[in-house]
């Protein structure tokens, strides 16, 4: 499972990418995954210019190997990192929230790798015809914001719709999930909520520390009423948020509630009323480990899978 057209895509050891995870996949983070043959991600979110640009450059430094910028698309600051990806010639962007047509227009005569995110088939194709490298098929049991259909489902019906490379993600933790995903039909994974508890992350050790603590249905989703629905751990915020849309609650209402409240979870390790953005797969998240190290693991526990049913059908 080290080679492969996601590999080739890449310049990559592993066809692994690291989830763009805002406030979270800073270069700090996709330094360290990419060091460890996977490919590093920065969320740009709605990160200032000057900010992320100094990102982008710290990367640079510590990695020689190939690293992504995600771009949010709705994000007011969207233009500005599209910028800053075609100035510094950033090797690989995702993108999210939004069509990512002006980002293939601008980004992929400069040869830079553009890999959308999407949840449904209909999006998939459509991001193929616009000439997308590849995508990433993300599941609803990802963190953050999501989409309506499973990772079980969507993956293998993109795969079979698309002639380029399915990534797949939502729910992938551990070497099982990494195989699944292949039998799925994908090439590739793209992992978030596991790499939260890597050494090289940045985050308050609180936000580490609900991650490893998270059983099976310690997330919720919330802002379902809004239309963007999101997947956070489980706290006094979600419920509060549950309780303003049971009350049909309006969208600023429901919005006030939630700014700023990303920052106070993932920085300042507010795990009551912080947002703890985080995929079910939270629940399989045992212990802190190198990003390096994260990455050998899932693929020898996938191959070592692989060789036990290979061996029992004998």
């Amino acid at each position: 499972m080290r080679t492969g057209r996601v590999c080739e895509l890449l310049g990559t050891e592993y066809p692994l990418l690291q989830g763009a995870m805002a406030w979270v996949a800073n270069a700090a983070l996709a330094g360290a995954v990419s060091n460890g043959g996977g490919l590093g991600i920065i969320a740009a979110g709605n990160m200032p210019p000057d900010i992320l640009e100094q990102e982008i450059l710290k990367a640079r430094e510590l990695t020689d190997c190939p690293f992504g910028l995600n771009i949010m698309l709705l994000s007011p600051t969207a233009p500005d990192a599209l910028e800053l990806a075609a100035k510094h010639r950033v090797p690989v962007v995702t993108t999210g929230a939004g069509s990512p047509g002006t980002v293939l227009k601008r980004l992929k005569p400069l040869g830079t790798i553009v890999i959308p995110v999407v949840a449904s088939v209909a999006q998939a194709k459509r991001v193929e015809k616009q000439g997308a490298d590849a995508v990433i098929a993300e599941g609803m049991e990802a963190g953050g914001h999501i989409g309506e259909l499973t990772t079980m489902v969507l993956v293998p019906q993109i795969a079979a719709a698309l002639r380029i490379p399915v990534i797949a993600a939502g729910g992938i933790a551990e070497g099982r999930g990494v195989l699944a995903a292949f039998a799925l039909g994908a090439e590739g994974v793209q992992l978030g909520t596991r790499f939260i508890c890597c050494e090289e992350c940045t985050v308050h050790a609180n936000f580490k520390q609900a991650v490893i603590d998270a059983r099976d249905r310690s997330t919720a989703v919330t802002g379902m009423s809004t239309g963007h629905p999101v997947r956070c751990l489980r706290n006094r915020l979600t419920g509060e948020f549950e309780k303003l849309e049971e009350r049909h609650a309006s969208n600023e209402e429901i919005e006030r509630l939630g700014t700023g409240k990303l920052r106070s979870g993932v920085v300042d390790g507010d795990t009551e009323w912080g947002s703890l953005m985080a995929g079910q797969s939270a629940a399989m998240v045992n212990d802190i480990l190198p990003a390096a190290q994260i990455i050998k693991n899932l693929f020898a526990e996938a191959d070592e899978v692989l060789n036990r049913i290979s061996g029992s059908g004998r």
